[in-house]
C-alpha cells in the first residue's frame, strides 16, 4: 500500500491516562456517566454509535498514512506487539458538519494492504467486509490536549481518549487510538455529572 502524500500529526500526549480494567474495577462514586462509559469502555462500533446518534452516516477525512518506525515515541505500548514493518493511519471523522473526533492506527504493512484497500471506509467496515469475526479489547484511556484537536473541534480541551486491540482468531490486527470531540456533550451529556464545561462555544 502507498503512503500518502500528507504529514502525519504528532500524537496527543496524556494529560492522565488509566487502564480500561481499573477504571472498571474504581468505585461507583468516581465513575463515568453511563453513556460516556459505554462509548470509551464499551466494545461497540465507535463510528456505528455516532452514526446513531446524529443520524448522518461517518465521513471519513484521511490525514496521512505513512511507514512508522519501531519504536515511536507516543505509541500504545501494546503497537509492540505487531509485526514490523508498521505502518499509521491517521483520520477525522464527521458526521454532517460536525468533526465528532479523530483517530490513529497501527497495522503491520501487509495486514493494512489487506484490510485497508477503500481509505475512505471506517476501519470497522472494512474489517467486517463479509460478515468476517472480530474481538475488540479496550486496553486504555484518560484525557489529552492538543492545540490542533482544539483547532479542528472548535472548543477548549481536554478530550477523551481511547486504545483498543482489534483480534481475530487470537491474532492481533491493529491497534487504534481515539480521541472524541466534547459536541458529543449534545447528545451524550457530560462525562462526569459534576462537572459542567465553562466553554460554551463548542460547534
Amino acid at each position: 500500500m502507498k503512503p500518502t502524500s500528507g504529514s502525519l500529526l504528532r500524537s496527543p500526549g496524556f494529560l492522565w491516562e488509566t487502564s480500561a480494567s481499573e477504571e472498571l474495577a474504581r468505585s461507583a462514586e468516581r465513575e463515568l456517566t453511563g453513556p460516556w462509559k459505554l462509548l470509551l469502555l464499551g466494545d461497540g462500533s465507535p463510528t456505528r454509535h455516532l452514526q446513531l446518534l446524529t443520524g448522518f452516516p461517518v465521513e471519513i477525512e484521511l490525514i496521512a498514512m505513512a511507514a512508522e518506525p519501531a519504536g515511536c515515541a507516543g505509541a500504545p505500548p501494546q503497537v509492540a506487539h505487531l509485526a514490523e514493518p508498521l505502518l499509521r493511519r491517521q483520520v477525522w471523522l464527521a458526521c454532517g458538519d460536525k468533526t465528532l473526533g479523530w483517530a490513529e492506527s497501527w497495522w503491520n504493512q501487509a495486514e493494512a494492504e489487506a484490510h485497508l484497500q477503500d481509505r475512505r471506509l471506517p476501519i470497522w467496515r472494512s474489517l467486517t467486509a463479509g460478515r468476517a469475526e472480530l474481538f475488540r479489547e479496550v486496553d486504555g484511556f484518560g484525557q489529552v490536549q492538543e492545540p490542533w484537536l482544539e483547532d479542528r473541534f472548535g472548543c477548549a480541551g481536554p478530550f477523551w481518549s481511547r486504545h483498543y486491540r482489534f483480534f481475530r482468531q487470537g491474532r492481533e490486527l491493529t491497534v487504534i487510538r481515539e480521541v472524541f470531540s466534547p459536541a458529543l456533550e449534545r447528545w451524550l451529556g457530560p462525562a462526569d455529572a459534576g462537572f459542567v464545561r465553562k466553554d460554551s462555544s463548542i460547534r
